[in-house]
């Protein structure tokens, strides 16, 4: 055996592969996207990235009825897209193993919510297994495929950003080659075509095998007690298991949940009956405390420990101080808060970023805009200041269909969405546009690639995620095909073609669509345009400029804008918004 450092996504693929997992699919959010990408490295399994966390889901399954182990990863949020196939699952059973990764995000640090999955475990009757270090991600991935299939029913892994990203020792054998779990497959009409009468019957034996699952002594084994004070026990699972230890070390009895549905009801008694008061810590909402309290024990947890945002030792620290627990005397300084006086960098449009100008200029042409999740969701942020409702995938057209049936101050609807989220849940919003005569225009910023959670292929990249080409789609094929009458597609970069195309877009009665096209200027072959500086013998320091919130131009000590050549990408927008043509081409490249 031998000792790595692995990340917990890391390790949740490498369980995978000694699981012996066929396929491995999903749909890129942070913080789960590089599960799927270590996965495909690894090599043997087929891996993918789905057109969306349903679609996804829904191969998975097939996968697992033919006899392969699947894995599919999604934050949590993607959970939601899945939820429709996800009950239905549980009622119909597995024959291969089948293992869901959802990735939460307490705190929100790259999310529009910080939903609390385990509930999902509770609601959907889906097992679920929490780990609190990159081992157990190894371990439990593995583990879940087996009880899957012990137990016929999908399993949860449910991690949070602090396991995904973090890094620790993981134990591994070094010469474990891939080999390919397969199961044999027979036709069970009973089983898998969901008749109400097939589901009843279903319904029944899920709940056996809950009962079951539940009493597994492998199952139960990823539950630890530690014993060490007669007086307090602390209940917790996952990150928030490292937190308590920190702040207390071995100073209280602690009860570990590895697994957090079914709970070990048994487990639990056994660790009530040993302590004189019991304490919970978790994360997000009081699923442990609302279930712990349902078997009848008293406990205390969000008395003290907050309901939202993410912890740690600090905060959990403090909190149980007020409830008159001891944490350590010194916790690991880079545990505590930061220095109040660290200077704000809030997230930024890249220099060049090609959805810059047009929420610019929407902003400028008085227009409502339903902005959608990616990086154009910054768009949003001063100076731009260009999106006036954004909430999901999707959304930016599906949202701007009912905002159209009273719009704001009388402004022309656009709904925004980037090309990877055109193919994940836009469609259906263009088409019902159309479908129930809507006035709205949906707009397509198409940088080529799914960009924010690092540059997944997607249906519109003409390449598959190992690489093979594939047919690449095109949203103005897509729009004309379900009835729009004109597609506008512009440069990016094309100041003039944008503000034209949405005034076009304005004024007309024909049914319209817009795509506006360049790549993101991150992707590797991307050329960048010649380098551009101020003259200040032009310039009259009007600042527009500084208004299009580029990170590349700054203001100089002497009033001055400055344009820094490590940053410029030479996408020429701030040259052509210069009334004063006061931006100019550089005389002399800067290596860059």
């Amino acid at each position: 055996m031998q000792k790595i450092i692995l990340s917990g996504n890391e390790a949740v693929a490498r369980g995978a592969f000694e699981a012996g997992v066929g396929l491995g699919i999903g749909y890129p959010g942070t913080p789960s996207t590089e599960i799927i990408e270590v996965l495909e490295k690894k090599g043997g399994s087929e891996c993918a990235w789905s057109i969306n966390e349903k679609v996804a889901l829904e191969q998975a399954y097939g996968a697992c009825v033919t006899g392969l182990r699947s894995l599919v990863t999604m934050k949590h949020v993607g959970v939601n897209v899945a939820a429709d196939p996800l009950f239905t699952f549980a009622y119909m059973g597995v024959n291969g193993g089948l293992v869901i990764v959802t990735a939460d995000d307490p705190g929100m640090h790259s999310s529009q919510n910080e939903q609390d999955n385990r509930w999902y475990a509770l609601h959907a009757k889906v097992p679920m297994l929490e780990p609190s270090n990159s081992q157990e991600c190894l371990d439990y991935a593995a583990l879940a495929f087996d009880l899957s299939e012990r137990y016929d029913v999908p399993f949860f892994l449910r991690m949070v950003t602090r396991v995904c990203h973090s890094r620790s020792l993981v134990e591994i054998d070094p010469e474990k080659v891939y080999k390919r779990q397969v199961r044999d497959y027979e036709r069970d009409v009973s089983k898998f075509v969901t008749l109400p009468a097939h589901a009843r019957a279903r319904r029944v034996i899920l709940e056996e095998n809950l009962a079951k699952l539940s009493k597994d002594v492998e199952a139960r084994a990823v539950n630890t007690m530690e014993l060490t004070d007669q007086d307090v026990g602390i209940i917790t699972s996952g990150a928030s298991y490292n937190y308590v230890k920190e702040a207390f070390g071995d100073r209280y009895s602690v009860l570990k949940l590895g697994l957090v549905y079914p709970l070990d009801q048994k487990t639990i008694r056994d660790f009530a009956r040993q302590v004189k008061k019991i304490y919970i810590v978790e994360e997000l909402d009081p699923y442990l405390e609302f279930n712990v309290r349902a078997m009848g024990i008293e406990c205390e947890g969000k008395k003290y420990i907050s309901p939202f945002f993410e912890l740690n030792p600090q905060i959990v620290a403090t909190s149980l101080a007020k409830a008159g627990l001891e944490p350590l005397e010194e916790l690991n300084p880079a545990a505590k808060e930061p220095a109040a006086d660290v200077p704000v960098r809030p997230p930024i449009l890249c220099a060049g970023c090609p959805h810059r100008a047009f929420f610019y200029l929407a902003r400028r042409e008085k227009v409502t805009v339903v902005g959608d999740i990616g990086c154009y969701t910054l768009g949003a942020a001063p100076p731009l200041d260009g999106i006036d409702v954004s909430a999901c995938m999707g959304g930016g057209y599906s949202i701007a269909l009912g905002l159209s049936l009273n719009p704001p101050e009388g402004k022309k609807i656009f709904g925004v969405v980037g090309d990877s989220t055109f193919y994940h849940s836009g469609i259906t919003g263009a088409i019902d546009a159309i479908f129930n005569k809507r006035d709205i225009i949906p707009v397509v910023l198409d940088n080529r690639i799914t960009a924010m959670t690092g540059h997944q292929q997607n249906p519109g990249t003409g390449q598959t995620m190992s690489g093979e080409d594939t047919f690449m789609q095109e949203p103005e094929r897509i729009f004309m095909a379900v009835g729009y009458d004109r597609v506008l597609e512009v440069n990016a970069f094309d100041l003039k073609g944008i503000r034209d195309a949405i005034r076009d877009a304005k004024d007309t009665q024909d049914r319209v669509a817009i795509v506006i096209k360049s790549p993101c200027r991150l992707l590797k072959g991307v050329k960048k345009g010649p380098l551009m500086e101020v003259d200040t013998e032009v310039c009259s320091k009007c600042k527009s400029c500084l208004r299009l919130g580029c990170p590349a131009i700054s203001l100089g000590d002497d009033e001055y804008p400055v344009i820094d050549p490590l940053s410029c990408t030479g996408c020429g927008v701030c040259e052509q918004l210069c009334k004063k043509e006061a931006i100019k081409v550089k005389d002399q490249e800067v290596s860059r």
